[in-house]
């Protein structure tokens, strides 16, 4: 159980976040205030109010970021996209929920019968949803949204693209220290701050070790965090001058060291994979890898439906590697095949929430199977309307990016976009595996979603790669007047 720091840590954020917006830049407040929440506030613990989403490490952040860029910066943030596509899928993503409410006003119950004359026995059931849960649904569904909203609005350039890489770097250099001494003598460091372990222990020994996972819901995610801060470290050094350059050197040959002991395989095979990518490819290249990915991540569940996934084939890659990883996947993909079937029950809207898109025991309603990836966890709450909403978003800007460098060959972009692009295409084929998908990731979405607008929208000419007038509704709010503040 959550001790008393960790309920005044929750309680505390939104004043953090008032004195980082009065002594920061509004980008560096708002970056800070999201990444930082993700990064030292205590995981599971929430307070639970009445008709609203839980209060948590995820929702307090987001919310107090952009309350004060509306009412303490007075930035008219807008809350609606300028592409029509971009607007379909924001309406599916929010309205997409009420449908999802209505059609699951029935409970689910588990009974046993007994006796040789048969008595049922209700041994358990799961709540139906009541219309009143709608406003609580539309409401969560539009707080997970606030960070893609403040990322098209404020990190939309190639200045906005080097806050966030430079932060990335600068947490990850930061939090290593804790992942360190986690390392070397075990994850204790939530127990003794907020008095409890947020997961299983046993998980988080591996080869002769420990994992980190510090203040995080698990050691990968704290593994993909540094995959993250690899490379943002990497993108910086290959665009470094020659006065900093071997400062960033330093860093990213750090960084990796940290990943490494990280022990997370999937995550080390991402940073092989985009390290050499970020250092030597082009623009164009760059975007399209990360077009690919985006590709492979939406198309995921059309291919598993069909059977086109060579199951047999990726897990006796696995077995060649390692046995235990082997296993591990095989149970993921038990628990996906066992989600998917419950999943065709409703596929339009999903099951909707208290766990009814799980699978149960029939009889006692214990939980067989629990789902690893985004992608079954949203498939399954909100069904293929929700599916596509949430995946087209983080889709929708690799897409026009990987469209437009094509049309410039790449020379309208900036070299500092593509490895934004990367960070965001990795995370999706990462939410196959785990629900990595965290504020700071849709901030990035966002950032990127904005940067393809301007693009699209004349601000930057893919034709001859020359700058052209902001347009009034466009203008990047780094450039607005704000009152002096100290800068991180």
């Amino acid at each position: 159980m959550p001790n008393g720091i960790a309920y005044l840590a929750l309680s505390a954020w939104p004043i953090v976040c008032v004195a980082m917006f009065r002594t920061m830049s509004p980008q560096r407040a708002i970056i800070w205030s999201l990444l930082a929440g993700y990064l030292v506030l205590p995981p599971v613990a929430e307070f639970d109010l009445p008709l609203v989403p839980d209060m948590d490490k995820f929702a307090i952040p987001s919310i107090c970021a952009f309350a004060l860029a509306l009412f303490y910066l007075k930035d008219p943030v807008p809350l609606w996209p300028r592409m029509w596509s971009a607007r379909l899928l924001v309406l599916g993503f929010v309205l997409g929920a009420i449908p999802t409410v209505l059609q699951n006003a029935e409970p689910v119950i588990f009974q046993v019968m007994a006796g040789s004359d048969p008595i049922i026995f209700e041994t358990d059931r799961l709540p139906g949803l009541r219309t009143i849960d709608v406003a609580s649904v539309l409401s969560n569904q539009l707080i997970v949204l606030l960070p893609l909203l403040l990322g098209r609005y404020y990190f939309a350039t190639e200045d906005g693209m080097r806050q966030l890489l430079r932060a990335l770097m600068i947490a990850g250099v930061a939090y290593s220290i804790l992942a360190l001494i986690e390392i070397r003598l075990s994850p204790q460091t939530n127990v003794i701050v907020y008095g409890f372990f947020q997961h299983s222990f046993e998980q988080m020994i591996r080869a002769g070790g420990f994992r980190p996972i510090v203040f995080l819901p698990h050691a990968l995610w704290i593994a993909l965090f540094f995959t993250y801060a690899v490379v943002a470290a990497t993108a910086l050094t290959r665009h470094a001058d020659a006065a900093t350059k071997n400062k960033f050197v330093f860093a990213t040959l750090y960084l990796i060291a940290v990943l490494v002991l990280c022990k997370s395989m999937a995550s080390i095979m991402y940073a092989v994979a985009l390290v050499p990518l970020v250092f030597l490819a082009s623009v164009r290249v760059q975007l399209s890898v990360a077009l690919g990915f985006a590709i492979l991540a939406v198309t995921y569940p059309m291919l598993r439906n069909v059977g086109a996934v060579p199951l047999d084939w990726i897990l006796a890659q696995a077995e060649a590697v390692s046995p235990d990883r082997a296993q591990s996947l095989g149970y993921r993909f038990g628990n996906e095949e066992q989600l998917l079937e419950r999943a065709k029950e409703k596929l339009m809207f999903g099951w909707g929430g208290w766990g009814r898109n799980l699978v149960r025991e029939i009889e006692t309603g214990q939980i067989i199977s629990i789902p690893d990836g985004r992608w079954i966890l949203t498939f399954g709450t909100y069904g293929w309307v929700g599916y596509i909403s949430e995946m087209g978003l983080l889709a929708l800007p690799l897409l026009l990016l990987g469209w437009y460098s094509r049309k410039s060959a790449g020379k309208a972009m900036s070299p500092l976009v593509s490895a934004v692009a990367l960070i965001l295409a990795i995370t999706m084929m990462d939410m196959l595996l785990n629900d990595t998908l965290v504020p700071f990731v849709w901030l990035i979405a966002g950032a990127v979603l904005g940067y393809a607008e301007r693009v699209r929208c004349g601000q930057f000419d893919v034709q001859n790669a020359k700058k052209t007038p902001v347009p009034s509704t466009g203008q990047a709010p780094s450039q607005a007047p704000h009152r002096k503040r100290t800068v991180l």
